[in-house]
């Protein structure tokens, strides 16, 4: 990038164990072995309070992972393409997921990627450990989100979501898309259990975080963490979307 054309600044915000908001150009480049003609960062990680860990991965002309990614018996996975097109494989099975496809891999599954764009294709990937529940077993899930529905948000007709895994006590995790039209607005500000890992697909808002109203647009991540208050206010012309990470369907822990 070269030398700087004025102050040095950041929208970024970090509260560790609580809430960040991670603004793109201030991201810096992780070698991720097994990774090959991949520029990759690092967003959520435990380092940061989640239990988590959540990448950016840009995947160039002949990019892949050929050596697979998780596949421990006890981590499971899920990459989001945000754009381009890449070959995804869950062990034997292999799918072409285009922008808005997705890939989950149960704890024991390896997940194998690889670019079918002569350019740049862009992915949201993550990982964490399973929580097991007796005569339990979550199963591989693809899809695109484009083919998904969505449904009102809490009953109202202004913010919409989408699920893009099963609703399902096999699964501890899911991943959703949430969009504001303009002016919409979260119901009331939460707080609750849950953590978050969420990277911003369209638009602009207000995010309250811990309390703080929070300018966010389109290409930041956040990071919410366990009864951090959250909440959001769509801004400008075009609707506030996201897609997110939760985890779900589980006892906490003693």
């Amino acid at each position: 990038m070269g030398y700087p054309k004025d102050l040095l600044s950041s929208r970024s915000i970090i509260k560790h164990g609580l809430y960040a908001l991670i603004a793109p150009e201030g991201l810096v480049n992780n070698v991720i072995p097994g990774f090959e003609n991949c520029t990759m960062s690092i967003l959520g990680s435990p380092q940061l309070g989640a239990t988590f860990v959540d990448y950016i991965v840009t995947m160039h002309e002949g990019g892949k992972n050929t050596q697979g990614y998780c596949g421990q018996a006890d981590v499971e996975c899920f990459v989001y393409v945000l754009s381009g097109k890449v070959k995804a494989k869950a062990d034997d099975q292999e799918f072409i997921l285009g922008e808005s496809g997705y890939l989950f891999c149960p704890p024991g599954v390896t997940m194998y990627l690889e670019n079918m764009e002569a350019g740049d294709s862009r992915l949201f990937l993550y990982k964490q450990k399973h929580k097991p529940l007796e005569g339990k077993k979550p199963w591989v899930v693809s899809g695109h989100s484009n083919d998904i529905e969505y449904r009102d948000y809490d009953d109202m007709s202004n913010v919409h979501i989408k699920d893009l895994l099963p609703m399902d006590l096999d699964f501890d995790m899911n991943f959703h898309i949430l969009s504001f039209d303009p002016a919409a607005s979260h119901p009331f500000i939460e707080t609750h259990y849950q953590q978050h890992g969420a990277y911003l697909l369209s638009g602009e808002g207000m995010y309250n975080l811990d309390n703080e109203w929070i300018p966010v647009k389109k290409g930041d991540y956040i990071f919410m963490g366990p009864y951090v208050h959250q909440a959001a206010y769509a801004v400008g012309r075009e609707p506030l979307t996201y897609v997110y990470s939760k985890d779900c369907n589980r006892d906490p822990e003693l």
